[in-house]
């Protein structure tokens, strides 16, 4: 088991293959190398939380490594602090996204709607208000445009995942809608989904796509340019939520994806309209 709690960017995982870092790619040099050493940040402690090799006692001691560091600005490492003092990012959102990732060492039931979207705000909202300022937004609205992102891209990742986060003995799916179809935890845990599963995946869906229409409202004309990273992100995950609602949300015995050549037919055809 690793004993050293001191952050770092060095452990992060590749993110070549991410649907980030692609929608990344568009950005100026600058401006991409900044949203990559923030995302890696992402991945780091998003990392400590999942790592199956660790126990819990020494995931928190490390995200409190973390909290404490970037409360501070005291013994982080320096191409984040870079980051972080250029582009003049409050150090609160990353420490709730470092909050976040706690959140998932011992995950608990999420009761309702409302539990769910504060741990969404921590690990999907706040990592969009400071993509905003690092893709350079100037419209206050760009911040409205990122909550509801945030929300939407996490709402289709936890229908995605239900499968294999409940094969790690996690459920994201909140109680009141579970007992609102008459699915039971223990059923999703062992795979086998009983009551109206459909139903209850295809309302968390229909919330998914509330988000992404509040996303599309909310685009500020003077920062479309600066948000095509985000738009290619709404675009790739819109995709892949139609994907599972036409697909009846196979979840249980497929991973959802989109190929590469897609992703590229969508970049295109997001980019081309906002570059004239």
């Amino acid at each position: 088991m690793r004993t050293d709690l001191r952050p770092t960017l060095a452990e992060a995982a590749s993110t070549s293959s991410s649907n980030l870092a692609f929608a990344l790619r568009c950005l100026p040099a600058g401006r991409r190398h900044a949203a990559l050493v923030f995302y890696r940040f992402c991945r780091v402690v998003d990392d400590i939380a999942d790592d199956p090799n660790c126990d819990p006692g020494w995931k928190r001691q490390a995200l409190e490594a973390w909290e404490v560091a970037l409360s501070s600005k005291q013994d982080l490492p320096g191409e984040l602090l870079e980051v972080i003092e250029t582009y003049e990012i409050n150090p609160d959102l990353l420490v709730a996204i470092v909050q976040g990732c706690e959140m998932d060492i011992a995950p608990r039931p999420f009761g309702t709607l409302v539990e769910l979207r504060d741990y969404c705000w921590k690990v999907a909202c706040a990592v969009g208000l400071v993509s905003v300022r690092i893709f350079g937004c100037q419209d206050p609205q760009s911040d409205r445009y990122a909550l509801h992102l945030g929300y939407a891209l996490q709402f289709t990742n936890i229908l995605r995942d239900v499968g294999e986060d409940a094969a790690l003995g996690r459920v994201y799916l909140p109680d009141e809608l579970l007992l609102a179809h008459g699915v039971s935890r223990p059923s999703l845990l062992a795979g086998q989904p009983d009551g109206n599963f459909l139903a209850l995946m295809q309302d968390m869906a229909s919330l998914a796509a509330s988000e992404f229409e509040a996303t599309r409202r909310n685009l500020p004309p003077k920062d479309a340019k600066a948000l095509l990273s985000g738009e290619i992100m709404a675009a790739v995950y819109g995709k892949l939520l139609k994907s599972m609602r036409s697909d009846r949300f196979q979840v249980f015995s497929k991973r959802y994806s989109i190929p590469r050549w897609q992703k590229l037919a969508i970049a295109l055809r997001v980019a081309v309209p906002l570059k004239f």
